[in-house]
């Protein structure tokens, strides 16, 4: 398990850094929202890789 745990955290340094091409940007977003309902705490995590984009909202 732990093999693959260090191959699969190569694998992800080697990607972010542009050993095999540009490499991926990652990107935080983060907001607060304040209404007459109370606090709203929100947030998307992506990344980006030329001209694609995959984000996650929290």
């Amino acid at each position: 398990m732990t093999r693959v745990l260090m191959v699969l955290g190569v694998a992800a340094f080697l990607g972010a850094c542009g050993v095999d091409g540009e490499p991926v940007r990652p990107s935080l977003n983060a907001g607060l929202g304040i209404s007459n309902s109370g606090i709203h705490l929100g947030g998307a995590l992506g990344v980006s890789k030329g001209p694609v984009t995959v984000s996650v909202g929290l």
